[in-house]
């Protein structure tokens, strides 16, 4: 199979192929059909945690212009606004700063019955932050040692966490980010670390290898979304975390995520994410 970028990937069998055949050809309206069936699962699974007084913390990183925004859109779109929340924190005050660095989210961290969902993260630090210089070395390795006896303390304690990775190529995070220039109804999205993305491009793909291998846990393991086609991406992240839960009249036949677009990742999968120039 040949990558949006060229590269190969491996070769898909025959009923991999099939699936891709059919994602390919994936109308609007077919979208829109197998989009409101993931819809009605989810709001299916959020009253199975609310009936069990369970929490939920979905973790959404990836490059700028991967579609975070857009698939968590979709995802709470039709879920309880009492029981869901979407975390999307800003730039770290001077108070921020001098605190324990983990500090800042927890107070966001789900209670029993609520789903929450994090629009990028503490792995900050591992990504913007290590390639932007905005934490020293030392900061960077005390995160990057410390992250992973973090979440596993936070699913030890009854927090179901998913950690999400949305990856494109460097051709469509540019032609993503040219549309929101362009776009009055996206201008919000434009930052300057947004414009120093493609220039930093193959510093962020270290950095980004670098967390995946380092913060990839049995208790606490990356899964990787290939999101260069925003539609498909969308529809997979949702059937694969509805995937990872069980919950009363689940309906088994509409959850089938792509194999080719989500997986989890493993240090030898490096090869199938978008490469440095």
């Amino acid at each position: 199979m040949k990558q949006e970028d060229g590269k190969s990937s491996g070769v898909l069998a025959p009923e991999d192929r099939e699936k891709r055949s059919a994602l390919e050809s994936l109308t609007k309206k077919v979208y829109r059909e197998r989009l409101r069936e993931l819809q009605i699962e989810l709001v299916k699974l959020q009253r199975h945690l609310i009936a069990n007084d369970e929490k939920v913390l979905v973790v959404v990183e990836g490059r700028d212009g991967a579609g975070k925004d857009g698939a968590i859109k979709r995802i709470i779109a039709h879920m309880s606004p009492r029981e869901t929340r979407v975390i999307a924190l800003g730039k770290p005050s001077d108070r921020n700063r001098s605190e324990w660095y983990f500090q800042r989210w927890v107070p966001y961290l789900p209670t029993a019955q609520e789903f929450v969902l994090f629009n990028r993260s503490w792995y900050n630090r591992a990504g913007v932050e290590r390639v932007m210089g905005f934490c020293t070395e030392d900061e960077y390795e005390e995160f990057m040692i410390t992250v992973v006896p973090f979440e596993t303390m936070l699913v030890r304690s009854g927090l179901r966490l998913f950690k999400y990775y949305l990856d494109i190529g460097h051709r469509e995070q540019e032609k993503r980010l040219k549309e929101r220039r362009r776009d009055p109804l996206k201008q919000w999205k434009l930052s300057p670390i947004d414009r120093a993305a493609l220039a930093h491009w193959n510093a962020y793909t270290d950095a980004r290898d670098a967390m995946l291998v380092r913060t990839h846990a049995p208790d606490t393991p990356w899964t990787i979304v290939r999101a260069d086609r925003k539609r498909v991406a969308r529809l997979n992240l949702i059937a694969d975390l509805l995937s990872r839960i069980e919950y009363e009249d689940k309906a088994a036949k509409r959850i089938d995520p792509d194999p080719s677009v989500v997986f989890e990742f493993a240090p030898e999968r490096l090869s199938r994410l978008s490469p440095a120039q």
